[in-house]
């Protein structure tokens, strides 16, 4: 078979991202599985983060139609136009769909969540329009604007993958038309640089969410090919028989040695890893030769 997607997991140390607040109390998305509850960041949020980080959004126009959407005409199509890559669906006029030419999973923790509340307020901000109104904001708080507010917090391990279909890159089948080789692997390789160096914001604050493990290469299969053998316990990546299986029908695996698995001595000589640079650096080669040799 030939080899005609890409496909990765990766285990990174991330912030999570909420769902609904409760007035001034936010709350962290959750996932429930193997009788447990683990916090998550959603898909959504991931592919969001990936396509702005990219620059896969620079050239994004939207028009509203009820709601917002992405612009798409017979002009400006995902053969041209790199926001559409990850997928629309147009009503104007004529309807179009077409789907992403990637996909993710949520990002799940590891170790089942552990509730950490924090407690804030905007005490600096009521108190100088306080004085510049001349009020205490002992005695005024309300008409100062002083507001308690508190949120769940959690940074933890979690994983997730990303598979991209190689023949559906810079392909539009609702106008017959198609980018060429060279677009394509620049499009993949941008995709590829986003996770390779990805950063949230998250409640105003920066978010280092680089891999820390990642596995995975060109496949012959359009599916996440280790989102089943990637788990991470107490600190310490498990290490499978299935997962080494996997590893060397052609794949590599990369590594950051920061400690932040505990078992980075055994996951190196039993994984034979690079660098998580060295990684990307890599499949980058082979998406470049995929469509340009």
């Amino acid at each position: 078979m030939k080899k005609n997607a890409l496909t990765l997991t990766v285990v990174a140390n991330m912030t999570s991202n909420y769902s609904e607040g409760l007035g001034n109390i936010a709350s962290v998305q959750k996932v429930f599985k193997n009788r447990k509850i683990y916090s998550m960041r959603s898909r959504e949020s991931l592919k969001n983060a990936i396509m702005v980080q990219s620059g896969m959004y620079d050239d994004l126009e939207t028009n509203v139609d009820g709601a917002a959407q992405k612009k798409v005409t017979e002009e400006l199509n995902a053969a041209n136009c790199r926001a559409l890559e990850g997928g629309y669906m147009s009503t104007q006029g004529t309807t179009y769909v077409r789907k992403s030419s990637f996909y993710l999973t949520d990002a799940i923790a590891a170790e089942h969540f552990v509730n950490e509340t924090r407690f804030h307020n905007n005490l600096f901000l009521a108190t100088n329009y306080a004085k510049a109104n001349g009020i205490s904001v002992q005695d005024n708080g309300g008409n100062s604007g002083l507001m308690p507010y508190q949120y769940e917090y959690d940074k933890s391990l979690k994983i997730y993958s990303l598979t991209v279909d190689l023949e559906m890159i810079g392909k539009d089948e609702n106008f017959g038309a198609e980018a060429d080789a060279e677009e394509k692997a620049e499009r993949i390789n941008a995709l590829l640089d986003a996770v390779e160096n990805l950063s949230l914001v998250v409640k105003g604050n920066l978010d280092n969410a680089e891999p820390i493990f990642v596995v995975g290469g060109l496949s012959e299969r359009k599916t996440h090919y280790f989102e089943n053998v990637v788990h991470v316990k107490e600190g310490k990546l498990i290490i499978s028989e299935d997962l080494k299986e996997k590893l060397n029908r052609g794949f590599q695996a990369g590594l950051l040695k920061g400690n932040l698995l505990e078992n980075e001595a055994s996951i190196e000589e039993e994984l034979a890893t690079v660098s998580v640079a060295q990684f990307f650096d890599n499949l980058k080669k082979e998406v470049s030769d995929y469509y340009l040799a």
